[in-house]
């Protein structure tokens, strides 16, 4: 099995639901799948290509965390809380550590805030964190799936993501959105992965210049996979499962 396959294996699940249709309000409201920002609103910010016209990186929002720059964090934070975005009752999850390898991601399995084309995901260990408060509202959006994201079942926001096989390279990690906290301090993202993956959320495959363009940027190289040191880790731990290291 190549590394890719193996990343596949390892991220995959079910194909992510259609996207609703635009009738139905609440649906789309609660959905987890990611969704396409609408075309910039201000025809100078883009350039034409033919018949059809592209964006121009000026106008590509990649995630409210970052359109206006990047934070980097703090080196005394040492974690802080999560919640949901239910107006009451609110689930939280206490994290007690800093996090980090966080980055952009463009895969069709994160949860993404309306209107971004990248989620924001980071790693914290798995014993660093516990829900406190509204449990009972979680649940798992794709149990098929490697990573278990445990999302509100009524707002719809996936709270953390857990990896359960024991064999995973990325076991004893647990997967955070930093955005979900109100504190101060987290590490802000490094990179972007899965860039191309966008276009599989319906993002337009001749903005994609503009949208690494932006990244670039930003300080975000873009990565059509993981960053080079998780790509890393996982050929070593694969190395060593085959017995080659």
């Amino acid at each position: 099995m190549s590394l890719m396959d193996m990343i596949q294996r390892w991220f995959g699940g079910k194909p992510a639901p259609p996207k609703a249709a635009s009738g139905s309000a609440r649906t789309a409201a609660t959905q987890s799948t990611p969704r396409t920002p609408p075309p910039a609103a201000n025809p100078s910010t883009t350039t034409t290509q033919g018949s059809r016209s592209t964006m121009s990186h000026h106008s590509v929002h990649i995630h409210p965390a970052v359109d206006d720059g990047v934070k980097r964090g703090s080196d005394s934070f040492t974690g802080g809380k999560l919640h949901c975005h239910c107006p009451s009752d609110k689930v939280e999850v206490t994290v007690d550590a800093q996090c980090a390898h966080n980055h952009v991601c463009g895969c069709t399995k994160c949860w993404k805030p309306e209107g971004a084309l990248f989620s924001m995901v980071a790693v914290v260990p798995r014993d660093k964190l516990r829900v406190t408060a509204h449990e009972e509202k979680l649940h798992v959006v794709d149990p098929a799936a490697a990573i278990q994201r445990h999302a509100c079942k009524e707002c719809g926001v996936h709270m953390y993501g857990r990896i359960e096989n024991t064999g995973h390279p990325f076991h004893g990690l647990d997967f955070i959105h930093t955005e979900l906290s109100r504190d101060e301090g987290w590490a802000g993202p490094e990179f972007a992965a899965f860039v191309s993956s966008i276009i599989e959320s319906g993002a337009d495959p001749e903005n994609m210049g503009a949208v690494r363009s932006r990244l670039q940027e930003l300080g975000l190289p873009p990565y059509d996979c993981l960053s080079p040191p998780l790509m890393d880790a996982i050929a070593t731990h694969t190395a060593k499962a085959k017995g080659v290291l």
